[in-house]
């Protein structure tokens, strides 16, 4: 049999995917990562953005937006500990160009730089959740 890798992908919230996968890419901090199989151990800081896992049981590829966080592997295993984590399936491009938008007022009406650097944050997660969307959709 091939060889698998264990990936969990949780938020605050819940667990968003458990499984077996042949393949996983994810946006690390310092650029797009893909992790096989007997990967090097490895922890670093997650950016917002998409995680594709290629599933071991049917070949298809789940898909997960996070909106950062941290990554552990292992090389049986990956953990993604997302700040916020949502399903492929239940993004929704209307909500999340609504939250870009209200980040981006948010940015030209701060009153200070604490206030702009947490709007300019929201921003960079929503325009990074957008770019997942349309991405996932095409499909």
């Amino acid at each position: 049999m091939a060889h698998t890798i264990q990936v969990d992908v949780v938020s605050a919230e819940e667990q968003i995917f458990s499984g077996a996968a042949k393949f996983v890419a994810l946006p690390g901090e310092a650029g797009e990562l893909g992790i096989l199989p007997r990967h090097t151990p490895l922890i670093t800081r997650i950016r917002p953005g998409a995680v594709r896992i290629e599933r071991a049981d049917n070949g298809e590829e789940e898909f997960v937006f996070v909106a950062g966080g941290i990554l552990e592997v292992q090389p049986n295993r990956v953990t993604v500990l997302a700040d916020t984590a949502i399903r492929g399936r239940d993004l929704d491009e209307a909500k999340a160009n609504e939250a870009k938008k209200l980040a981006e007022d948010a940015m030209k009406n701060a009153k200070s730089d604490i206030d702009f650097a947490k709007a300019q944050s929201e921003f960079a997660a929503m325009a990074a959740q957008i770019a997942a969307i349309r991405k996932f959709r095409k499909k």
